[in-house]
């Protein structure tokens, strides 16, 4: 872990611009701004998940999916079609079914009459992953073949049809939902295949002044126009920016540290993790841990990456990569609890 020299740099979020240029110092600005606009636009259909609408941004900035946890009726759905339009970003839904086919998922060739009526041919007929927003609504409910095809396409950007590789737009999101309630008749997804999403966001339920918020706006009938705040280029050029910004040596190390701390079958790991973990974070977290951390520091202004902006990353990072075992779950110890726990001696060692 950083020394107790390197915890002085933490305890501060350093404006420092000296390795950039003038351009770049513009865009971080122009990034935060275009950020809170979203962010007010949203709060005109979203009542509460801030926290959510920032993961999301987050993610999206740092080229990476999402998958949403919560119950039904929390405005996953609008919250995703909202992020769409307000970055003028072309918007597809797939409602997974057990009955849905890879071809509903990815598109399928029929054969038709070619345009100089000199015979057939096969043409490709895009499905709705061809988007650069895909809401995949309550994903576990549709059988590994079906989910594989998409998660595929999560990893490469392509998609392939009949031998034919077809490349997906530019920028492409997938927020795919997942009831945690309701178990039956679902395809839990695996571990290998929710390693491919960043992060894993938690929908909780409102409170109770926005409850009220929420019955007041939805039924006098008032319905609220967005703003189209950036688009598609403008979103690349963020995601650029965000390759671009420095990390200190003691935030990769601390990223690194912490994910090896998870794997209990480590000499790194603590003995009280052992008793709890079953299976830890594999190198991925490391990439999904920096990247996270650099589009955290952009969204709050600064120029340089640091150990809070990492913090403020590992639970939805690691929340879906932290499995604990039968003895954690009948003492009530969750993956969030880990979490907690490894930050905290982390910011005890660098004291």
């Amino acid at each position: 872990m950083a020394s107790t020299t390197k915890a002085k740099t933490r305890k501060t979020k350093p404006k420092d611009s000296s390795s950039l240029n003038e351009d770049e110092v513009r865009s971080i600005e122009s990034l935060r701004q275009s950020f809170d606009g979203i962010r007010e636009e949203l709060s005109k259909v979203i009542v509460g998940q801030e926290d959510a609408i920032e993961k999301i941004f987050i993610c999206m900035l740092s080229n990476g999916h999402t998958l949403l946890m919560g119950v039904p009726g929390l405005a996953k759905t609008l919250l995703v079609n909202s992020i769409a339009e307000t970055t003028s970003l072309s918007f597809g839904r797939i409602q997974f079914t057990p009955d849905l086919m890879p071809s509903d998922v990815t598109g399928t060739e029929i054969l038709q009459d070619r345009k100089d009526g000199e015979g057939r041919e096969f043409t490709f007929i895009k499905g709705p992953i061809f988007a650069n927003v895909l809401l995949a609504d309550e994903i576990n409910r549709t059988p590994p073949k079906t989910q594989s095809a998409l998660l595929e396409a999560m990893q490469e950007k392509r998609v392939t049809v009949a031998g034919k590789n077809h490349v997906l737009q530019k920028p492409f999101f997938v927020l795919a939902t997942q009831n945690p309630i309701e178990q039956e008749g679902t395809y839990p997804l695996p571990e290998a295949q929710l390693d491919r999403f960043m992060f894993i966001v938690r929908m909780d339920y409102p409170q109770r002044e926005e409850e009220i918020m929420i019955a007041r706006q939805t039924t006098m009938g008032a319905t609220a126009k967005l703003k189209k705040i950036i688009n598609g280029t403008k979103l690349k050029q963020y995601q650029e920016l965000v390759e671009r910004i420095p990390v200190p040596e003691h935030v990769f190390e601390l990223a690194v540290d912490l994910v090896r701390r998870t794997r209990p079958g480590t000499k790194d790991a603590p003995k009280w993790l052992k008793q709890s973990v079953q299976w830890g974070a594999g190198p991925r977290a490391i990439q999904f841990l920096i990247r996270g951390a650099k589009a955290h520091a952009l969204i709050s202004g600064n120029f340089i990456t640091t150990t809070d902006d990492l913090e403020a990353v590992a639970e939805p990072v690691l929340y879906h990569r932290i499995i604990t075992n039968f003895h954690a779950r009948s003492e009530g110890i969750t993956s969030s609890e880990v979490i907690r726990r490894l930050l905290e001696e982390a910011r005890q060692e660098e004291r």
